[in-house]
């Protein structure tokens, strides 16, 4: 999702909700964010998980180097030493293999992804360890674009929403996914945003 699309869905749902339009005053707009597909994006994403950014990207660099491309035939090829070297702990390797072999065998059908319905890639995606359904969710929408989804699991996104419609605490993911319903079909956007209102936004 580009700036001028992110805008205009913002400025869409601002129209229809009070708190959105007032929270856009105060914070003003986000930077899209967009990401590559692929198995290097689902690797990043395992690479990502449980560490801090600045961790994630020299690991994730030590990996190019290692195989530039990241290829999941590449990964597949390269010993557990290596990795672990690379700064891979055991579980994300074991995780990393089994994404490379379900992508390099055609049973994640990576490359099949953009004309497939939302709810199909992220039933296939959760079929390999290490990938829930927030990662699942992440990746339709910075990777493939996707406009309409909200990952109601994220603590960040639920506190956000706890200060943009005054809640007296976190919703749950199921009342966070229930209340982003009135945002379809932008929900993508309104992610993207409630992120940046939780870094703006008074507590």
């Amino acid at each position: 999702m580009d700036k001028q699309t992110l805008i205009k869905a913002l400025d869409t749902v601002a129209a229809r909700d009070r708190q959105v339009a007032d929270a856009l005053t105060l914070v003003g707009y986000p930077e899209p964010r967009t990401a590559p597909g692929g198995f290097p994006a689902l690797l990043s994403i395992v690479v990502n998980q449980q560490i801090s950014k600045e961790a994630a990207r020299a690991i994730l660099g030590r990996l190019e180097n290692l195989m530039p491309g990241t290829t999941a035939e590449a990964f597949l090829a390269q010993p557990d030493e290596a990795l672990q070297a690379a700064g891979l702990s055991r579980p994300k390797i074991r995780y990393g293999k089994g994404i490379a072999e379900g992508v390099a065998s055609g049973l994640v059908p990576i490359d099949a992804f953009p004309s497939m319905p939302d709810e199909e890639i992220i039933a296939s995606l959760m079929g390999l360890r290490g990938i829930g359904l927030w990662s699942a969710e992440i990746y339709c929408m910075f990777s493939l674009g996707r406009p309409d989804l909200f990952p109601g699991e994220d603590i960040a996104l639920q506190e956000a929403m706890k200060r943009l419609k005054g809640l007296e605490a976190r919703p749950t993911p199921k009342l966070a996914r229930d209340l982003a319903k009135d945002w379809a079909p932008w929900r993508s956007a309104m992610s993207v945003f409630l992120w940046h209102y939780y870094r703006g936004a008074p507590a």
